[in-house]
């Protein structure tokens, strides 16, 4: 890419020469040069993507982290998104941007210590008004305001989480007690550590034992 703005330079120089130049030998030499170039020039490989990809990464300072670890809480009126960031403060404030619609907003922050972080919220829970939302950069942390439409709770941040929880909750929330015990000690043996399991296997088998004894009714 370099060499390729070298060689356009040349060729630029070349044609103001020949503007001046009144020898007829002058003139054929630097028409000579001047095909040279063209062809030079034509003849170039164009620019590799990855190429331009590496010079914007470069103009951003750095590779691109994306941020994952946030605290929310919530007033009247703000949905309020907490993202700690060490040095934030430092940055010029073009190098803090948001951008946000109604339901969603991303978060850019550049070249900070050589790395750029990003972080996005698309399906936001409820609608936030677009011109009442903002940024503020404090010590060590970007606080995202998201103003809400309406004055009124969020249960959750987005609608994917909203969804998630439930998911959860309907895994073991059912009319049946009993089943949905079952359900709810078949996700504590899943997700627990080896002696969560031995405790909920040992039950079991008690549990078992009693009912072969006519201990307990069969049912339960």
């Amino acid at each position: 890419l370099v060499f390729l703005k070298q060689l356009q330079k040349d060729l630029e120089e070349v044609k103001e020469l020949l503007t001046k130049a009144t020898r007829k030998r002058v003139r054929d030499v630097l028409m000579t040069e001047k095909h040279k170039l063209e062809l030079e020039i034509k003849n170039q490989p164009p620019p590799k993507l990855k190429d331009v990809a590496d010079e914007e990464k470069l103009s951003l300072g750095g590779y691109t982290v994306k941020i994952n670890n946030y605290g929310w809480d919530q007033s009247d009126k703000f949905v309020k998104i907490y993202i700690s960031l060490n040095g934030v403060q430092k940055l010029p404030s073009e190098n803090v941007q948001v951008n946000f619609t109604e339901r969603s907003f991303d978060l850019l922050v550049k070249n900070l210590n050589g790395k750029n972080y990003t972080m996005t919220f698309n399906n936001l829970m409820k609608p936030i008004s677009v011109e009442g939302s903002s940024r503020k950069v404090k010590t060590d942390m970007v606080l995202v305001m998201c103003r809400k439409k309406r004055e009124e709770k969020w249960d959750c941040l987005t609608q994917v989480e909203k969804e998630s929880k439930e998911k959860e909750k309907a895994s073991y929330d059912t009319s049946d007690p009993s089943e949905g015990l079952m359900n709810l000690l078949k996700k504590m043996y899943a997700e627990g550590d080896d002696e969560i399991k031995r405790t909920i296997n040992k039950a079991w088998v008690e549990s078992r034992e009693k009912q072969s004894k006519g201990d307990i009714p069969m049912d339960i």
